[in-house]
């Protein structure tokens, strides 16, 4: 039943199915599109691009450095701790040639967070930017790493540049703390070492792993999911299939700020845009709005991947709103939900609508997405092809369309299971493949799916379901709010009482009077808060998502409550 609603669900010339045994593995794309786009642009990043040809002779460096001068074995995990710089692209490649599993990092992990992350994956080397190598020194002795490759901002540029640049950010700006890690190699040594040595090409099965990303830990311990060639190959595949007619092979602009160690960007910039040939223009410090669109200026760009807090800001930005967005065709949005207010805005601004999506590190990660041919605002789209969703209630049946439930996905693109966690995976996946979200849910007739919020951040007040991402839909749509956030906390009378959190727009004024009336206004009595905060800013994963979860712990532990 399941398998015959969604065949006919897909806009004409759009097939259902992929197949993701069409490569044998990640290399052998590479390898292809590599070859294929030789001299087109692959990576560009503070005015220095790499075009395909250069992308595979680098990372075959790299890789013949790894097998001849570590005795690194395949299978053998290596992190990857970057930001957008063209290292990350050749250091990753150049790992998955040489056959070992790269461990996506974050740069701003702190040293606690990067001393679970290499023990649990048991990583035996770190390549890391130099900012961030005094935390190298305290952690890589309580870890099995035993090569440490050290790289600056600007290493893969000319000389002149990369002295310029890379003593600004040292000795002017003072971002880089002093570090003492005497068995560390720079990053061009490997290069230089490697360069021209002979490559002996790992060929893994499709069912090996091919990195380890790890969850941002949202219920606990950050687990490692395990995403294989194949889970890999079938994201690819499946992006193609579904964007492919809007994405031309080997001639799009792509503006690439959210960070490729995240599981969204790695997908869609490292290996969809890689299959097809396209350019990443890669900004390495998106928060620094000024930088970002003096860059954007510089290219007449197709593509923008963000999430809903980057349009947000950007389309605050006036510098942006002057840019030329005449070559913008497709807009993609995931991460977190999109608002429809922000939706609107950034169609006005750029004349682009944004086509949402939705994924899970344990999905590769896109499930859904918005066919740009035909984009429901407000909904996550379709499955991509070969994936089937279903709803289910706490007992686990089947609910009907229309019904709201815990979305299951299956699919190819659907991980391995969590490394060396049977048990953690068990509660995740069944038998027969089905990967719980923990996301609720509403299947349309049509075929369209919408996320109505997080199973955990559902609020229940005097028995009734609250779901903060309409909350925060409604707040974005009141002037003056730039952020906002709803949670619950524990209340005597209701169960559960409605807080709200809201960052004011700079310039603007804002009371809690004005915030009940417009929330009243807009929603039934128990889904209006009880309680309005204003602050500064709210905290935020590496991506910009709220972390509502950071926001309950502090008002638990202001209650004397556990966590």
């Amino acid at each position: 039943m399941i398998e015959s609603f969604w065949k006919d669900k897909y806009p004409a010339g759009i097939a259902a199915e992929i197949d993701p045994d069409q490569y044998p593995n990640v290399q052998s794309v590479l390898r292809q599109s590599c070859q294929r786009f030789a001299d087109k642009p692959a990576f560009s990043n503070l005015g220095k691009t790499l075009t395909y040809g250069e992308l595979y002779e680098q990372s075959g460096a790299f890789a013949a450095y790894l097998q001849q001068h570590t005795d690194l074995q395949p299978g053998d995990r290596i992190a990857v701790q970057l930001p957008n710089v063209l290292q990350y692209p050749v250091a990753v490649f150049g790992a998955i040639r040489a056959g070992l599993i790269v461990v996506n990092t974050n740069p701003l992990y702190t040293a606690r967070e990067m001393e679970h992350q290499f023990n649990d994956s048991g990583a035996k080397a770190l390549v890391c930017l130099a900012n961030m190598a005094h935390l190298a020194e305290k952690v890589v002795p309580q870890t099995s790493i035993k090569y440490v490759i050290v790289t600056e901002v600007a290493d893969m540029l000319s000389p002149f540049k990369r002295v310029l640049i890379n003593s600004v950010i040292k000795y002017v700006k003072k971002m880089v703390p002093a570090y003492h890690l005497p068995n560390a190699i720079k990053f061009n040594d490997v290069l230089s070492k490697g360069q021209g040595q002979q490559v002996n090409e790992a060929n893994p099965l499709s069912s090996d792993v091919a990195v380890l990303q790890y969850t941002g830990g949202t219920t606990g311990v950050a687990k490692g999911a395990m995403l294989t060639h194949r889970n890999l190959i079938a994201n690819m595949l499946q992006c193609k299939a579904l964007m492919g007619s809007n994405l031309n092979e080997g001639c799009e602009i792509l503006i690439t700020p959210l960070p490729l160690y995240h599981i969204y960007a790695f997908t869609f910039h490292c290996m969809a845009m890689m299959l097809l040939g396209n350019h990443n223009i890669l900004i390495s410090n998106p928060r620094d709005l000024p930088a970002m669109v003096k860059e954007l200026s510089k290219w007449k760009f197709t593509g923008f991947v963000g999430l809903n807090t980057l349009f947000v800001a950007l389309c605050n930005s006036e510098a942006f709103r002057k840019l030329d967005f005449s070559s913008l065709k497709v807009t993609l949005s995931g991460g977190m939900a999109l608002q429809l207010s922000v939706a609107e805005r950034w169609k006005t601004v750029t004349g682009c609508e944004i086509c949402e999506g939705y994924g899970m590190t344990e999905t590769s990660p896109v499930v859904s997405v918005n066919p740009i041919q035909n984009i429901q605002i407000g909904t996550i789209g379709i499955p991509m092809p070969s994936t089937l969703c279903k709803v289910i209630n706490d007992a686990g049946e089947e609910l009907p369309l229309g019904e709201v439930g815990e979305l299951c996905i299956k699919g190819p693109q659907v991980m391995k299971g969590y490394w060396e966690r049977p048990d953690a995976t068990a509660e995740i996946m069944d038998s027969d493949g089905w990967l719980k979200s923990g996301d609720i849910a509403i299947i349309q007739p049509d075929g369209y799916m919408r996320i109505v919020d997080r199973k955990k951040d559902m609020i229940l007040v005097s028995g009734f379901n609250v779901y903060p991402n309409e909350l925060e839909d409604v707040m974005a749509s009141l002037s003056g709010v730039l952020q906002s956030a709803a949670i619950g906390i524990p209340d005597e009378k209701t169960g559960e009482l409605i807080k709200v959190f809201i960052v004011v727009k700079p310039g603007m004024t804002l009371t809690k009077e004005q915030v009940m009336v417009h929330m009243r206004a807009n929603l039934t009595a128990y889904k209006s808060p009880k309680i309005v905060e204003f602050r500064d800013s709210l905290p935020t994963t590496n991506v910009g998502k709220i972390l509502r979860r950071e926001l309950r712990d502090e008002e638990m532990k202001k209650l004397g409550l556990k966590k």
